[in-house]
């Protein structure tokens, strides 16, 4: 055959924007302004950095940067450049964008490296062409591309699940692969969890309570277990389980890893992807973060694990204009469970095609068998649109349903004006969950809540020229788009449309919503004077900055630097850096995020006194102490440091604040459970609770829904000898004999003295987990005496009149009311504070209920007539 002719290499630009005028094969003749600042800004200021991220907000061409960036460093360095999508999907859609809009040559990547075609891997090995693929496709054991010169991570804030799964070992109750290594961890873990507890992580539960528990196991425990737990993974993990991958990683790094139990879920993962251990990511010459918002309390530094990263401006102009136009409809502030139903189904009819985002697949499931029931329209799945939208697009009536997914497939211009979001939670593991319920330190993820909601709202525009109707449902989602506290943190054009939204959703029924559809989704004229109110509020609008945010961009560094000596074994110098974290964290809004420093302080510190350095047990103590005086309103703090038996002149205040605060927590959980957005749950289930105890044949369950709703763990089993309702929360139980139905003349007999005075045994020989509880019998009657016969059998038990209940209970339902309406989330601390102070009023904290009973002797409250 002929010899080929080498192709000769021509100049290269000096800067990527001129590098788009020398493209022949390109669609748009030229690049938008600010497309060519950021490229020039690039060129100036950060050529030669490590780590570089660039904010370009989403629809503004933020693609066609990245793809510049890389051509251009491609040409004119001889460099490897990697290219990284969150999904198949979007690597196919940046692969054909290149070429056919852009006339860049580039090839993309996808499924197991083993079937890549020689050409391409060629391709990009001799530098000829950047390589297009996923974050998975580096963040591997083994990737193909382990020796780039440059990363170019697109959708940086999507990359959080894809680059710290290399370092996220989870395993599920419910899933059929991981149901045996699920019992056989939870054996392991037996040894350090209360019986409560354990028997909440096997899925003995019923309550929310249950539902929503998670705990984490402090690190000083997980290292008495660490050998059987490496022992117990590695002889149940099969081969053929995934989760092998990521065990590998973490089983030899335990001390540095941390582990968190739920009811359905064991999560084992370092706090900061210890990325620097990955050498196909840390050894690149340069990483390039691309995002439609990079936030600024570091977020992007602990997602990533890189310390140092110099941030590019966004471009002038851009931080009051937003992208498209999105019209929110919030049913659930008008219509009922029915309506909203019937709204959806009608919405989907006259749309044609739309897209579903809910939280879970149970969830999906439901949407997709009503439509398919309802509508008879197509379903499409995530997976099935993963490759391609073009049979979701070609349908002119279509539903694409999609679980726990806020990013990764886009529907711009007429692919999609449709968007349901139903039930999307701010929390998306158990490490979050534990940090924004447990520990108060929901400010850490304020930006990442934000990222992931903007995310979830924008699936459907992606361009200044798209439009889409939003309609939220779901208490989580709806309370923190609807919550005119954290609305002043977005930007001015989602704050108007917000505003213009929740006015429209107000006190309308639901032929109302849908006129109102109905003409923005014509988008004619009518529209024309709706989106001018929008125009004029964003005009006035002021997006603020979160608060506290410098302080933990400065933490930020320290906290790598903590992850990085855990993982190399230098518990000193892990202690020393959680110091430097402690030194930054000064805003009062971060008492609860420096409560948790001073504790992993104390963790390096007893990892440095089993490692045989004396003297640091009483660091450990200091600093567990200094964590329990920080943030009182943490119980999992103070539960902590009496388990460490870290004894402090205040024990019996200690006692209560935990009581109290677990109490509390659990009020939170109701709350958020019976909604926020609408007072339709929350009055239905006042009512509910206030007329059961009006009528005794229903006085016994409305007293479990009182102890529930109040915090308690409640109870009721129907049984010969059982106890009417029984209230718990840690040691303390209250157990009930209801004697409601009596008439206030009549008197206690003996066989009922001896009933009540039985119910402590019965608990005990039906549930070893009260044996070592304090258990107080409560006669609850409106009888005011008792025969000769029963005073001698109400030893120990304690009285209360049942009107006194009844006016007690009213007091509760009060106190729960004027706390909800200035409750705004999960984990305030203040908010906790002022909940402690109102209950303890009433007497209706557990210990002071507990106290204040114990002092209404039987014996002494009931007067004594003949038999």
């Amino acid at each position: 055959m002929a010899f080929k002719k080498p192709v000769t290499k021509s100049a290269v630009p000096d800067g990527p924007d001129r590098l788009f005028n020398d493209l022949p094969r390109r669609k748009h003749a030229s690049l938008f302004d600010h497309q060519g600042q950021i490229l020039r800004s690039y060129v100036e200021k950060a050529l030669n950095e490590k780590d570089i991220a660039i904010q370009l907000p989403t629809g503004s061409g933020k693609t066609l940067v990245g793809l510049l960036l890389a051509e251009w460093r491609r040409r004119k360095f001889n460099e490897r450049v990697v290219f990284l999508c969150p999904t198949r999907q979007l690597v196919n859609q940046v692969v054909e964008e290149a070429n056919n809009k852009y006339g860049l040559q580039v090839e993309g990547f996808v499924g197991s490296a083993k079937y890549y075609s020689p050409d391409a891997k060629s391709a990009y090995l001799d530098g000829n062409r950047v390589a297009v693929t996923t974050y998975n496709s580096l963040f591997n054991t083994r990737p193909f591309f382990n020796n780039a010169d440059v990363i170019i991570i697109d959708d940086a804030h999507a990359a959080e699940n894809y680059l710290q799964s290399l370092w996220t070992f989870s395993v599920s109750r419910t899933e059929e692969s991981d149901v045996i290594l699920y019992k056989a961890i939870s054996g392991v873990l037996k040894a350090v969890l209360p019986e409560q507890n354990f028997a909440r992580l096997l899925g003995a539960w019923s309550g929310i309570e249950d539902a929503t528990w998670v705990d984490k196991i402090p690190t000083k425990k997980l290292l008495t277990i660490a050998h059987d737990l490496r022992a117990t993974i590695n002889a149940h993990l099969s081969s053929e389980n995934n989760q092998r991958y990521a065990w590998g990683m973490l089983q030899d790094h335990l001390n540095a890893c941390q582990l968190y139990v739920s009811s359905n879920e064991i999560l084992i993962k370092p706090l900061i992807p210890p990325t620097w251990v990955h050498s196909p990511f840390t050894s690149a010459k340069q990483r390039i973060y691309m995002s439609a918002t990079l936030g600024l309390g570091g977020d992007l530094e602990r997602l990533t694990g890189r310390p140092d990263i110099k941030r590019l401006p966004i471009p002038a102009g851009w931080d009051t204009q937003g992208i498209g136009r999105r019209f929110f409809i919030f049913p659930e502030k008008s219509l009922d469970s029915e309506q909203i139903v019937q709204l959806r189904r009608t919405l989907m009819t006259k749309a044609g095609r739309s897209i579903v985002l809910t939280s879970n697949n149970e969830a999906a499931k439901e949407i997709s068998n009503d439509v398919d029931i309802h509508l008879g329209f197509p379903v499409f799945t995530a997976n099935e649109l993963e490759n391609s939208k073009s049979d979701f697009i070609e349908n002119d009536q279509a539903v694409a349903v999609i679980a726990n997914r806020y990013d990764g497939i886009d529907f711009p211009e007429d692919d999609c004006r449709l968007l349901f979001v139903d039930g999307l939670s701010q929390s998306i593991n158990l490490q979050e969950r534990f940090f924004i319920n447990k520990m108060g330190a929901s400010l850490l993820f304020n930006d990442r809540i934000q990222t992931r909601a903007l995310q979830a709202i924008g699936r459907c525009t992606r361009g200044l020229n798209d439009y889409s109707a939003v309609i939220i449902t779901g208490d989580e989602l709806s309370c923190y788009l609807t919550d005119s506290k954290k609305r002043k943190y977005f930007h001015p054009e989602l704050q108007a449309e917000l505003e213009f939204g929740i006015y429209q959703s107000t006190e309308a029924d639901i032929q109302d919503l849908i006129e109102n559809f109905e003409i923005f989704f014509e988008h004619e004229t009518d529209w024309e004077d709706a989106n001018q109110s929008i125009l004029e509020s964003r005009a006035i609008a002021v997006q603020e900055q979160f608060p506290a945010m410098e302080e933990l961009s400065h933490a930020v560094k320290y906290e790598i630097k903590w992850q990085k000596a855990l993982w190399s074994g230098d518990s000193i110098e892990a202690r020393e850096a959680a110091r430097e974290v402690l030194s930054v964290l000064k805003h009062p809004d971060l008492k609860g995020y420096r409560a948790l420093w001073q504790y992993y302080a104390g963790s390096a510190a007893d990892q440095a006194y089993l490692e045989g350095h004396t003297g640091f047990d009483v660091v450990a103590r200091e600093h567990y102490l200094q964590a329990k005086k920080i943030a009182i309103a943490i119980p999992w703090l103070t539960s902590l440091s009496r388990e460490m038996k870290i004894v402090s002149d205040e024990e019996k205040e200690d006692q209560r604040n935990v009581l109290i605060m677990q109490q509390i927590e659990q009020i939170e959980s109701n709350l958020i459970n019976l909604g926020l957005i609408s007072n339709t749950k929350f009055v239905a289930n006042e009512a509910k609770i206030r007329q059961g105890l009006s009528k005794p044949e229903s006085f016994e369950m409305a007293q479990v829904e009182l102890g529930k709703y109040l915090g308690f763990s409640a109870n009721k089993v129907e049984s010969e000898a059982s106890p009417d309702p029984w209230w718990f929360k840690g040691d303390f139980v209250i157990v009930f004999e209801d004697h409601v139905d009596a008439e206030t003349t009549s008197s206690l007999s003996a066989t009922k003295a001896r009933q009540v005075a039985s119910h402590p045994k019965w608990l005990n020989d039906h549930d070893q987990s009260y044996k070592n509880c304090k258990i107080l019998p409560v006669i609850l009657t409106p009888v005011t005496k008792a025969r000769d016969g029963a005073i001698p059998h109400l030893e120990g038990v304690s009285y209360w009149g049942a009107t006194e209940f009844i006016e007690w209970s009213e007091k509760v339902l009060n106190v729960i009311r004027e706390l909800r309406k200035i409750f705004d989330g999960p984990g305030n601390l203040a908010w906790r504070a002022i909940a402690a102070e109102e209950l303890s009023k009433i007497n209706a904290d557990v210990l002071g209920l507990f106290e204040w009973l114990a002092d209404r002797p039987a014996q002494k409250y009931l007067i004594s007539i003949p038999d």
